[in-house]
């Protein structure tokens, strides 16, 4: 058996723009050089589909590795730091089980399925104000959707949103290792826990009758012991972030890829269906997150020790494209007939809790954009987000033609 450590193992740019801009010629050269690992500045990377798809349930054996991030970026002490290792997604045992089942029952399959007509109301109420203009940047227009929905089901006034878009947005960047980051981070941190604060403050003047709404559910539990002020504070920041940064860089990246297949977007316009397909195609073809964990013991895997404390990245944004796996990866194709092809909401203990509110939101978007903004047509380029954490685009322009309201 060979130790990890003693494998000719390719590098893998991560930091590096150009890596940021195309990453699937990078990847297919690693592939080439091992089949399921390689080199990167902070540690080693899972690239393989099948070797990430083994390695994420060892739920026992590896950890989020939040609070390595933080030591990477130099903040331990500091508000983001603390936030980034007490965070739900940071938390493990008994602890991340205690949190998790507070919130799982309001984010059940069937749960999403009853936001549905709010998703289509928040949808709707946005074209109507941007529709009209003919042209916009769609990334910033799809900002606007999932943290209006996500305000909705916390109970928060959705005006608040463009006075904490740039806080949300320095937040996406919390697992970019990049130091230059670290003073939006804290004041990104420091406006949401002040505006957490002040939300549970206000409810607790004018509480609401008991499940009227999540956020009245977890001020709820506090009087029960089931969280901590504090708890509810990271809880709410987490939601918050979660709501606006993964499912925004989602839907951006759907729509740069319907631009180009005009058949499939006018598709989208009279099939819900055929929009919940694609939607799970997109997330195979071209999703947002690379996963961080830290071995917290020894692991061997494919016959190769995998040694405790071994920082790890897992980019299940780009593992639905490996051809190993998954036919004809690289041709984009709702249609297919494979299944489970994609793993971007995570596998283990850890899976993405909003996953069935994600898909909905997104398939309901697309249904209602197809119908609304006909014949859409980039009018500029993009620039990319940092591959480690949310990947996505730095803008979308468009122009369209106004369809059926």
């Amino acid at each position: 058996m060979q130790r990890l450590t003693e494998l000719d193992l390719p590098d893998l740019p991560l930091e590096d723009p150009a890596f940021s801009a195309d990453p699937f010629p990078y990847i297919a050269a690693a592939r080439r050089r091992h089949p399921w690992a390689a080199r990167c500045g902070h540690g080693i990377v899972i690239h393989g589909f099948s070797a990430i798809k083994a390695l994420l349930w060892r739920d026992g054996a590896l950890e989020g590795s939040y609070a390595d991030v933080v030591g990477l970026m130099g903040a331990h002490g500091t508000p983001w730091g603390r936030f980034q290792e007490e965070m739900l997604l940071a938390r493990q045992g008994d602890a991340h089980k205690r949190i998790r089942g507070l919130l799982a029952p309001a984010f059940t399959p069937r749960q999403a399925a009853r936001h549905r007509p709010l998703m289509r109301a928040v949808i709707a109420e946005l074209l109507d104000a941007w529709a009209p203009k003919g042209a916009f940047d769609f990334e910033e227009f799809a900002a606007q959707f999932p943290i209006g929905v996500m305000c909705s089901l916390i109970g928060a006034p959705r005006a608040v949103i463009p006075e904490l878009r740039a806080s949300l947005e320095a937040l996406g960047l919390s697992q970019s290792l990049d130091r230059a980051h670290l003073p939006a981070l804290q004041r990104a941190t420091g406006q949401l826990d002040a505006f957490v604060q002040e939300l549970v403050a206000g409810r607790r003047a004018a509480p609401r009758e008991e499940g009227a709404d999540l956020l009245q559910l977890l001020v709820d539990q506090i009087d029960r012991g089931g969280l901590t002020e504090r708890e509810l504070h990271d809880l709410l920041i987490f939601l918050f972030v979660a709501g606006y940064d993964t499912s925004k860089n989602a839907l951006t990246l759907a729509m740069a890829v319907l631009v180009e297949r005009p058949d499939l977007y006018a598709r989208c316009a009279e099939d819900p269906a055929f929009c919940r397909r694609l939607v799970e195609e997109n997330f195979r073809y071209l999703t947002t997150s690379t996963i961080p964990r830290i071995a917290r013991a020894d692991i061997v895997h494919d016959d190769v020790l995998i040694p405790r404390d071994t920082m790890l990245f897992f980019p299940v944004s780009i593992a639905g494209r490996d051809g190993r796996v998954i036919d004809d990866p690289d041709r984009f194709d709702p249609d297919r007939r494979q299944i489970r092809t994609h793993m971007a909401f995570g596998m283990g203990a850890h899976i993405c809790l909003g996953q069935f509110i994600a898909r909905a939101q997104i398939e309901e978007d697309l249904h209602q954009i197809a119908r609304r903004l006909r014949n859409p047509r980039r009018t500029g380029p993009s620039q990319w987000r940092p591959f480690y954490g949310v990947w996505g685009l730095r803008g979308l322009p468009i122009a369209f033609d106004a369809g059926v309201s």
